[in-house]
């Protein structure tokens, strides 16, 4: 495992400390890659504070938060903070039309009013273990992966194990994480706040947003995992962070923890080409389906609510990829890719050996992607007609049903149960919305796809006769007319419903296209995927030379959601000629863009009078300006939302939110004069739980650094 470990960073060793604000850095391998360069920015830190796996350490301080974002412990009294987007599903979960936590905001005033998050998860990394020599000598690697995993799992009961490759298979770590389900919503700002300046601007410089929200973790007497009960304790982490009043300078060592989920920085001209080809479809589509959603949720608050969620889930994708896009023509992406890959041949051609192990692996990427000859079309099946809520409805409670029933239920306790598990997507459903999104869709799909892939079951008809036909006598369009008709009919009301038909088309589409499976995403390629092994193959080749060509440059793997250190500085950057953009924003800057007209920028009357008052209390910067957002250099990427930005002592000074529009090819290539990190300074966090939520009796329990 040593020999592994050294051979790991000594692929890495020159981009440490040449690249110091590029990387997603394993925190096994700091104390041998990054250790120099990050005392050299000015951390005062050693790497055995940051990771340690025999004491604690701040990565014990760091979560997974749900499943797909970052918090960390800000109490030694499970008190945990993210991101206000991060947060935003479960919050919306929680709201009804008379207690609207999204919109108005909450706070818990007591432990008591602390409410439980059905559903929500929150992982603590307990050890990562290099297992490459077991992987890689093993002939069988799923038996071997299951051997590992199953070994881990019976010495760390009550955790979750899983065998993670890194570096496109070419190395692998035992990864095991303890997690937590009794989570509780301790507070949030209004989405006025939270959410302020909306998908406007979202991923833009200057923002102003209150991105945070806050939750308490619970644990069994013996503080391990417990399900929900009301006599769970607050969890006690083994370390939680302490909190920086102290505010950020320009130059000032930045540093973050968290959970970056997926990059591709080792991907060939071949698929990104592929990647953009896919993303135009999804950007045409979503702009259909979300221009639908905003007209339905500008009419009524209680259709804001139940759609709020879907729609900025929807939106941040959607925005990111045109942002990319062209982010990839201003930068030159894909030429620079091409340039890359045309050195790194003429560096394998110098040599037979080279040539041997790495000569075709560029061409099976791209005889790979190549063979994949239906991407497109199933890019558009499910950024369109799959995404029609009402078959959901049909699909989701048919595969509870028939669970049920291989559980050893009765049909009729079956059909109840997989009935009442629908309750939730019932209250978040509204079918005018629905209604009209389907006949888009369906005339959408249909003018779009090639003419083998249309839906026989709208060919040759009025597609708005055929939706008004469908949604007037589905029986899923509402629970009350679900459940009235299965008490007349039984299940036969669900298998003869006419959403079925429609249902039935698409599944048949999708096989015409070379995958079978239901309508959940639980598609998979029929009879197996050459295109797919193609790419698998070459890419662990192609990332095996890179290893071994690229010694100068940085050469850490690429994001997995596997927990990761980036580091750098506090920085403005100027995103054009002539125009510099400051690293830092105050709320005087959410008064100059409040909009009483817009929802995106309105601005509660609370925060406009502390405003006006100058009421900021100990979260003022020196000039007496209140701070709101600023910047790094920090490389993340979606996952890293609510990870914690860290100071050269450890301590939290914000929250990373976001990326800036210059540079929304970073998931590919980093660019160090355009790429910043966007944070929520921690000061504001505080500012507003205190004087604009009147929650500061919290401040109690945190680690107050001034």
């Amino acid at each position: 495992m040593k020999r592994i470990i050294c051979s790991i960073a000594a692929a890495m060793l020159i981009a440490a400390s040449a690249m110091a604000d590029e990387g997603m850095w394993l925190l096994p391998l700091i104390q041998k890659l990054n250790a120099g360069a990050m005392k050299d920015l000015g951390c005062r830190l050693t790497p055995e504070q940051i990771y340690s796996v025999n004491h604690s350490s701040l990565k014990d301080a760091i979560v997974i938060f749900g499943g797909g974002c970052t918090g960390e412990m800000i109490s030694d009294q499970g008190l945990l903070v993210t991101n206000h987007h991060c947060g935003y599903g479960t919050i919306q979960a929680l709201s009804t039309d008379e207690h609207n936590y999204l919109e108005d905001g909450y706070w818990a005033m007591s432990r008591e009013k602390e409410i439980p998050a059905p559903g929500l998860s929150v992982t603590y990394l307990v050890s990562m273990t290099d297992v490459t020599d077991a992987m890689t000598k093993a002939g069988d690697q799923n038996a071997a992966r299951q051997a590992l995993q199953k070994a881990a799992q019976d010495s760390n009961p009550n955790c979750r194990v899983q065998v993670t490759s890194f570096y496109n298979e070419n190395y692998w770590y035992l990864i095991v994480y303890k997690v937590y389900t009794d989570v509780r919503f301790v507070g949030a700002p209004p989405a006025s706040v939270g959410k302020f300046g909306g998908e406007t601007d979202n991923w833009m410089w200057p923002r102003h947003t209150g991105d945070f929200s806050m939750f308490r973790v619970y644990a069994g007497a013996d503080n391990e995992p417990a399900a929900y009960s009301p006599s769970n304790k607050p969890y006690v982490p083994a370390q939680s962070l302490k909190v920086s009043l102290k505010g950020v300078q320009q130059g000032d060592y930045s540093m973050i923890m968290g959970y970056p989920g997926s990059t591709q920085r080792f991907q060939t001209e071949a698929q990104l080409q592929s990647m953009l080809d896919r993303q135009a479809v999804s950007i045409d589509a979503r702009t259909l389906r979300q221009d639908i959603m905003w007209k339905w949720m500008e009419t009524d608050p209680s259709v804001r609510l139940k759609y709020a969620s879907k729609y900025a889930g929807s939106a941040n994708g959607w925005k990111k990829w045109q942002g990319e896009r062209l982010a990839f023509k201003n930068l030159g992406i894909i030429e620079k890719e091409r340039q890359k890959e045309a050195d790194f041949m003429k560096w394998v051609g110098k040599n037979k050996k080279r040539q041997a192990k790495y000569g075709d692996a560029l061409e099976k990427i791209k005889n790979g992607v190549e063979a994949n000859t239906t991407a497109l079309d199933m890019q558009l099946v499910g950024e369109t007609v799959s995404t029609i809520e009402l078959m959901g409805f049909s699909s989701a409670i048919q595969n509870a049903f028939a669970r049920g029933l291989r559980d050893g239920q009765d049909s009729t306790a079956a059909l109840e149960a997989a009935i009442a598990a629908q309750t939730k997507r019932y209250q978040d459903y509204y079918e005018p919305l629905d209604r009209e999104e389907a006949a888009a869709l369906l005339k959408y799909y249909q003018a779009k796809a090639k003419p083998e892939y249309a839906l026989s079951v709208v060919e040759n008809v009025d597609i708005d006769a055929y939706v008004k036909d469908l949604y007037d006598n589905s029986v899923f369009t509402s629970s009350e007319k679900l459940k009235a008709a299965v008490a007349e009919n039984g299940f036969k009301v669900v298998r003869d419903d006419p959403v079925n038909q429609l249902m039935n088309s698409i599944l048949l589409t999708y096989t015409k296209m070379g995958l079978v499976g239901g309508m959940g995403g639980g598609r998979r390629p029929a009879g197996g995927n050459a295109g797919s092994d193609d790419i698998r193959e070459g890419s662990k080749a192609f990332t095996a030379g890179l290893l071994e060509w690229q010694k100068g440059k940085a050469t850490y793997p690429d994001a997995n959601f596997t927990m990761r250190l980036t580091y750098g500085s506090v920085l403005p950057y100027s995103p054009k000629d002539a125009l510099m953009y400051n690293y830092y924003t105050t709320l005087k800057g959410v008064m100059e863009k409040e909009d009483p007209d817009n929802y995106e920028f309105k601005v509660p009357a609370k925060l406009k009078a502390l405003y006006e008052a100058k009421d900021y209390g100990q979260y003022a910067m020196a000039d007496g300006n209140l701070p709101v957002n600023f910047l790094t250099n920090n490389d993340i990427t979606g996952g890293n939302s609510g990870s914690p930005v860290l100071n050269a002592d450890g301590e939290l000074i914000g929250l990373a939110f976001d990326g800036n529009w210059e540079s929304m090819s970073s998931d590919v290539m980093f660019e160090p004069d355009l790429q910043r990190c966007i944070c929520v300074d921690i000061r504001y966090v505080l500012f507003l739980m205190d004087k604009l939520g009147g929650a500061g009796y919290l401040l109690k329990e945190m680690n107050i650094v001034k």
